[in-house]
């Protein structure tokens, strides 16, 4: 990696979470460079990672890097690929991390540049547990898509997917953690509650979750045998209620999402 050199532009959530797996990891690169309009981000992310470069601007340390992380909110990549593809450079392979763009639309904003990936980030990769779905053009090599998946697997488990399904994993498997975790939360403050101590509290609540999955997905039970296993279900008179907010949100936020 250390022959190559990566840029992102934009200094949000995922470019942190990037960094902060690359660091652990101790994977260095030519050098690494951010992009964001907002100082104080770039400032925050100095401070822990000094080792990059940041600018305000799309200047030649980001657009002329191997390795371009296009990390911007949707309503931003229109406007940022319009400013970038006079001086982005021929030979570098954007990623974007966005959901929407496709690579089409993409390589049209970019003037017909077409190395382009896009991959699917997740909170998990923090820690090199995401497990990231991925497109890669047919513009790219074997050797390119190659040294992408080295890297991309060190943010977890990497599978290359279909364009069209991105958004269904966008759904699913990126923003899947905001429909749990609030609940896991609340489970290890009852548990406190209710006379565990803090360690307590995690353990029992991580250790059950771990057994759920397992059961869920390797006990060879169908759905039914599953549930049918604990016959006391203390807010199962509320399951269509949040079975509902399911559909609406989830059904709702994919037709906005989607290309």
């Amino acid at each position: 990696m250390e022959n190559k050199s990566i840029s992102f532009i934009g200094g949000g959530r995922i470019t942190k979470i990037f960094l902060t797996a690359l660091k652990t990891k101790k994977i260095g690169f030519k050098q690494v460079s951010v992009m964001d309009t907002n100082p104080d981000v770039l400032k925050a992310l100095s401070t822990t990672f000094p080792e990059i470069k940041t600018d305000i601007n799309l200047n030649n340390n980001i657009l002329g890097a191997d390795l371009i992380f296009l990390a911007v909110h949707p309503p931003m990549i229109a406007e940022t690929l319009e400013k970038a593809k006079a001086t982005i450079n021929p030979n570098a392979i954007l990623i974007s991390l966005a959901p929407k763009f496709t690579i089409e639309k993409m390589t049209a904003l970019l003037g017909g540049f077409n190395r382009i990936v896009r991959l699917l980030p997740l909170a998990s990769s923090i820690i090199g547990k995401g497990y990231n779905p991925v497109v890669f053009y047919k513009s790219i090599d074997k050797d390119s898509k190659d040294i992408l998946t080295d890297i991309f697997n060190i943010f977890g488990h990497t599978l290359e997917v279909d364009e069209p399904k991105i958004e269904a994993y966008a759904l699913i498997v990126a923003m899947g953690p905001t429909y749990l975790w609030f609940q896991y939360y609340k489970l290890i403050e009852l548990a406190k509650n209710f006379g565990m101590d803090e360690k307590e509290a995690i353990d029992a609540v991580g250790n059950m979750l771990k057994a759920t999955n397992e059961t869920m997905f390797n006990s060879g039970l169908d759905k039914a045998a599953v549930i049918d296993l604990i016959p006391v279900k203390p807010i199962g008179e509320n399951e269509a209620e949040i079975l509902k907010i399911y559909d609406e949100k989830l059904n709702g936020l994919f037709q906005k999402i989607k290309p």
